[in-house]
């Protein structure tokens, strides 16, 4: 199961990567930022897909997304400048409260 949680990890850290770069595409109009992209999110695929042969799609995803979420909107406030006013914070702590429900409450996820 510990591997499940690794393979997650690697998969959110290479979205994370491919979003970060489709903001500097342009459109994909410059090369190595949309390698970067499309590398990336097929990277983020492959390992999302792993958890999926023994977790539910449901739990997996929602972790992916949540953790996405969070890591994505802090490199935007961080290196893009992108201000968060305070219902953007309260959402934000709402999806990490969500997070930590599913992996410390829910019996769908054995751990």
């Amino acid at each position: 199961m510990a591997w499940n949680y690794l393979y997650l990890l690697v998969a959110i850290v290479f979205e994370v990567l491919a979003t970060t770069a489709l903001k500097e595409t342009q459109g994909f109009t410059r090369l190595v930022p949309s390698l970067v992209t499309v590398v990336g999110y097929g990277l983020a695929f492959y390992f999302l897909s792993l958890p999926l042969r023994t977790m539910p799609v449901g739990i997996v995803y929602a972790l992916w997304c949540g953790a996405g979420i969070i890591m994505i909107t802090a490199i935007g406030w961080v290196w893009f400048r992108q201000q968060l006013d305070l219902p953007a914070l309260v959402g934000m702590g709402l999806i990490m409260a969500g997070v930590v429900v599913i992996n410390l409450f829910s019996k769908t996820v054995v751990h």
